[in-house]
């Protein structure tokens, strides 16, 4: 099977440190570790994208879309982006057995 040459990422020595910062903090949200790891990964030229895929246990098109994102965006890749919608509501609190609904 040919494999197509992954293009590699460069990353700055600050990156790095940021992103190997984010992998080893115990208090970063996985998905957020998990896109820094890809990005560590992608930047070493020895990587094979399928063996990268299979040790993060992530699919080849989600690697290879996270590089594009990355050669866009920048390190800012690894954080959440904004997703507009309906803001959360808290609804008030349940009526008890005499009929109060808990709102003073």
């Amino acid at each position: 099977m040919r494999r197509r040459p992954p293009r590699l990422i460069h990353l700055s020595p600050e990156e790095v440190t940021y992103l190997e910062g984010l992998v080893r903090d115990g208090r970063t949200e996985q998905r957020i570790a998990r896109r820094a790891r890809i990005l560590l990964g992608m930047a070493d030229p020895a990587t094979i994208v399928s063996e990268l895929a299979d040790r993060l246990g992530q699919d080849r098109r989600t690697i290879w879309a996270l590089c594009r994102r990355f050669e866009a965006l920048g390190v800012d890749v690894v954080k959440d982006s904004y997703r507009p919608g309906r803001p959360r509501a808290l609804s008030p609190p349940p009526a008890g057995r005499s009929g109060a609904t808990g709102l003073q």
